[in-house]
């Protein structure tokens, strides 16, 4: 009795079964991620691992024959995801030949995303079209959602590397991995919801409201009304203590006080 006679056996399935969820990359025209569809390819086999990269990048000079400097924060680059993507054609799957760090599914086999008249080839070329060549519509390549696990990271590929490991007596291509590295992309609305600039050591500007003094203005904005006297020489302010409704202040950076 093979494999798929003990599919169809109910009391076997549940003894061979259990949900094995596929690292996904979901595809789009736009930053918004919206509008799935059928833009989607589902992986033959999990990566056996990936790897996040995070990098802040900070500038200052340091003066002559001095020991030190303080390092001052200039931006955080995108972040990267790397991983490593297998494309098999050889069917392996189908009899439950194992490949490092998978697990064989065999129900999985029934639904599994390739078509088994795909060839590696074809697959390749769905896997360009979908996340490095440039859509016709946006004139530039989609925006992709990577999905497995915890891991829900949205992003764009930025390279990658195909190696051709098995051939056909043709010389057609039967096993390819592609080393693939993304960076992260986010919409500009929630580039600035998470970047939540209200820190003391960045300028800030304020519209004077009825009632407002200079000393909560202070508060508000460095978290003390201790600043008063500074930003009210920063403003050439001749009485701080009459403010005018509509008045535009300009609130320098807190190290620029100390």
């Amino acid at each position: 009795m093979g494999i798929f006679d003990k599919i169809k056996n109910n009391s076997v399935v549940k003894k061979v079964y259990w949900k094995l969820e596929k690292l996904t990359i979901f595809s789009y025209p736009r930053i918004n991620f919206h509008d799935r569809g059928e833009q989607k390819i589902e992986v033959m086999f999990n990566p056996e691992s990936y790897s996040l990269t995070y990098e802040n990048v900070y500038g200052g000079h340091q003066g002559i024959n001095t020991t030190g400097r303080n390092a001052k924060y200039t931006l955080s680059k995108p972040s990267t995801l790397s991983l490593k993507l297998i494309f098999d054609g050889t069917g392996v799957t189908e009899f439950s030949l194992p490949l490092s760090g998978t697990y064989f599914d065999p129900v999985f086999e029934l639904r599994r995303p390739w078509s088994k008249s795909e060839t590696v080839s074809q697959r390749i070329r769905k896997f360009m079209a979908l996340t490095s060549e440039m859509d016709g519509e946006v004139h530039q390549p989609r925006f992709l959602r990577i999905e497995w696990g915890t891991l829900v990271y949205k992003c764009r590929l930025k390279s990658y590397k195909i190696t051709y490991t098995l051939f056909d007596k043709g010389g057609d291509p039967l096993r390819a991995e592609v080393d693939a590295l993304f960076f992260g992309e986010t919409d500009e609305a929630e580039r600035i919801k998470r970047e939540n600039k209200s820190s003391p050591d960045l300028t800030h500007k304020r519209i004077v409201r009825s009632h407002d003094t200079l000393p909560l203005l202070c508060h508000e904005i460095y978290g003390s009304g201790h600043y008063y006297l500074e930003v009210a020489k920063a403003n050439k302010l001749v009485d701080f203590r009459n403010l005018v409704p509509g008045q535009e202040l300009y609130f320098p950076p807190i190290e620029q006080q100390l």
